[in-house]
């Protein structure tokens, strides 16, 4: 049993999905603010373009 604890509590299998799972949070949270960011730039550059031609 004591084997069994010890085998147990030095697996880091979880431990590594946790931080995976993490970082592609991150990376979606990144990725989310950059469209958007970028979103927000095109529209102003279209709305700019158009109302020269208007």
């Amino acid at each position: 049993m004591l084997a069994y604890i010890k085998t147990y509590l030095s697996d880091t299998r979880g431990a590594t999905m946790i931080e995976y799972g993490l970082i592609a949070a991150l990376v979606a949270v990144v990725l989310i603010v950059a469209l958007t960011a970028l979103g927000t730039g095109l529209g102003d550059m279209f709305n700019n373009v158009t109302d020269e031609l208007g």
